[in-house]
């Protein structure tokens, strides 16, 4: 799960596992396997860091060292 912030600063979690991709367009929208759109604070990079980080804590991507 990763903690993402509303346009309007509410925060919430959302499963990562679930995300099928991220866009900008300008404000960032993550798109859900169930085709559920949410547009977020975060930047797309930020997204993807939070999703890779908590992929990694699950031991679904091994840690390589390298950015």
């Amino acid at each position: 799960m990763i903690k993402l912030t509303r346009l309007n600063g509410e925060e919430f979690v959302v499963n990562a596992s679930l995300i099928q991709y991220v866009e900008s367009r300008p404000d960032t929208f993550v798109t859900l396997t169930s085709n559920e759109r949410l547009i977020v604070r975060e930047s797309v990079a930020e997204v993807v860091k939070r999703a890779m980080s908590y992929a990694r804590f699950v031991r679904l991507i091994p840690e390589t060292g390298s950015a």
